[in-house]
């Protein structure tokens, strides 16, 4: 792996993903509702520099193309499970599942 700045990037994203989910462990909400949407807002930046740096730079990896995908869809999956959790509407979380059925056929070939 190299240690350059969008790999730095997609790292720290991947590690703030349950950052999410950890904020209503430790605040009561309304405060937990918004430490976790700027934590969320925050990864989503870090989701457009990385690329962006990575291709500006030429510092494009085979980790990040690998890590970038599994960061994005834990951040994903981990906030669909906290908003189907705090809903009333008391849906199962399989039915997130099917939300995410049709991304195995996006993921591009690793070269």
């Amino acid at each position: 792996m190299q240690w350059n700045i969008p790999n730095i990037l997609t790292l720290i994203r991947l590690l703030a993903a349950p950052g999410v989910a950890i904020m209503f462990l430790y605040f009561a909400r309304p405060l937990a509702d918004w430490y976790a949407m700027i934590l969320f807002i925050l990864a989503s930046v870090t989701d457009f520099l990385d690329g962006y740096l990575a291709r500006k730079w030429k510092q494009e990896s085979r980790f990040g193309a690998m890590m970038d995908p599994i960061a994005d869809k834990a951040m994903v999956i981990i906030a669909l499970v906290i908003i189907t959790g705090l809903s009333s509407a008391n849906r199962p979380v399989m039915d997130l599942s099917l939300i995410h059925i049709s991304e195995p056929t996006r993921l591009r070939r690793i070269s």
